[in-house]
């Protein structure tokens, strides 16, 4: 008689849940992906994804992984209608207001919109021999042994039919069910300690809109993006997109939200720090309705610093670390966190949860969480430890920025960095170091030589 066949079992079809799907095909035989939406076949914004009506970005870094796992994946985009460009020569960034000098970096940028983008990587698992999607079933419980020191599966009930209940037996569980995990609750029900939390409440609003447009407002560009800052809690996300369509998100932070009534929308864009998307609009058929969305806190659950944990449970994606949407982290978190996964299903073929979560804060986690935080923080009313070191650091990020408006090296580092390419150390290296100094330095001196023609009596 044969070995029995080694099954894993992914909660949640999100981004996490696929990427670990794709990972775990190497080493079981079968991986069950179970969730609520129906996902096979689905082309548009599904029920379980609401931010999938709104603004899709992965990072340079999350790209470079969905290639590495998905061999072709960019072009496939390419092909399926969506443009494309560099990450940084192709943007127009726009920082405390100000236009960032910019060069291309070799990076390729591809804006996509969530369902399209969302379907290419579930095509590609769907054709993983391995893998099977157990579609409209809700996830009621983790399964655990009779010691509960390990979980053993998950109980689910299905949502059509007559709602039976089954239980699916794994010999791994993988939670990427998003920042609603139960699995905290589920943890503290079998005995173990309650999760430490990171919260940051950051009152995000924002609304999105999509376009046709007949003219090119970008002038060659792919976006215009200006980024809200403490003078100006207010930014947007002005992108071309798949199929000729043109994506719109406007965003306001602690409580300043756009409106979804066409008239107050247009008015919060013609708000914003820079005119150039305002004046984009008029010219503007939309497509769509206003859609908004509501993101109040950042969270990041601390699995890392359990004192007991169960065997058989690892967890990815937003379940862990729910970061600011703005800053387009997720996705590239939930795709280096498959790498994480994949290196540890390479070492031990039942991974030890403990080393799992400790290698997946330090490197991955850690420093996205440290840059958003950093930036978040930057903002007066959003509550929060402002450390030293905190407070150094937006001290410095003012420099890198100051100096990128006049230097497109500065830029391209920083871009590094955002794009999660570089470690946000890099931008300390000595060489970039002084170029941010001096460039820094060039725009003070310049800003105070001006300032006299300002205040002179006319």
């Amino acid at each position: 008689m044969g070995e029995k066949a080694r099954r894993a079992l992914v909660l949640g079809g999100s981004y996490g849940g696929l990427f670990a799907a794709r990972v775990l095909s190497e080493q079981y035989d079968e991986v069950l992906i179970v969730d609520r939406d129906r996902l096979v076949g689905t082309t548009g914004p599904r029920r379980g994804r609401p931010q999938g009506r709104h603004i899709n970005a992965m990072h340079v870094r999350g790209l470079q992984v969905a290639e590495e796992l998905f061999p072709g994946f960019i072009q496939e985009l390419v092909a399926d209608g969506c443009p494309t460009g560099d990450y940084a020569g192709s943007v127009r960034w726009f920082f405390n207001g100000k236009p960032l000098r910019r060069e291309d970096i070799g990076y390729t940028a591809v804006p996509a919109t969530a369902p399209l983008m969302e379907r290419h990587v579930r095509e590609r698992v769907e054709q993983l021999p391995a893998v099977r999607f157990v579609e409209r079933c809700d996830i009621v419980d983790l399964v655990a042994s009779a010691d509960r020191s390990r979980i053993t599966g998950a109980r689910v009930r299905h949502l059509e039919g007559d709602g039976e209940e089954e239980v699916i037996e794994a010999d791994l569980v993988v939670d990427a069910t998003g920042r609603g995990s139960r699995t905290p609750a589920m943890l503290t029900k079998f005995g173990y300690p309650r999760v430490p939390e990171d919260r940051i409440k950051i009152d995000l609003g924002y609304v999105t809109q999509h376009y046709e447009l007949d003219d090119d407002p970008w002038a060659g560009d792919l976006a215009i993006i200006p980024v809200a800052y403490p003078d100006s809690p207010r930014g947007a996300i002005f992108t071309q997109t798949d199929h000729g369509k043109v994506e719109l998100t406007v965003y306001g932070l602690l409580g300043d939200h756009p409106p979804t009534d066409q008239e107050g929308f247009y008015a919060f864009v013609k708000s914003l720090c820079v005119p150039d998307i305002h004046e984009a609009l008029r010219s503007a058929r939309p497509i769509d309705e206003p859609v908004p969305f509501h993101y109040p806190v950042t969270l990041r659950r601390r699995y890392e610093r359990m004192s007991r944990f169960p065997a058989g449970l690892v967890i990815t994606g937003d379940a862990v670390t729910s970061f600011n949407p703005v800053y387009a982290q997720g996705m590239t978190v939930a795709a280096l966190s498959a790498l994480t996964l994949r290196r540890h299903l390479r070492r031990d073929s039942a991974p030890d949860p403990a080393a799992y979560f400790q290698d997946l804060a330090s490197s991955v986690i850690d420093a996205a969480w440290e840059m958003t935080t950093t930036v978040d923080l930057g903002f007066p009313g959003v509550p929060g430890d402002r450390s030293m070191k905190v407070r150094f650091l937006q001290r410095f990020l003012s420099l890198v920025q100051a100096a990128a408006t006049r230097d497109p090296k500065v830029t391209t580092a920083y871009m590094r960095a955002a794009g999660m390419v570089d470690p946000p150390q890099a931008l300390m290296r000595p060489a970039t170091l002084l170029r941010v100094l001096v460039g820094a330095l060039k725009r003070s001196t310049g800003s105070q030589a001006r300032q006299p023609a300002l205040t002179r009596p006319g």
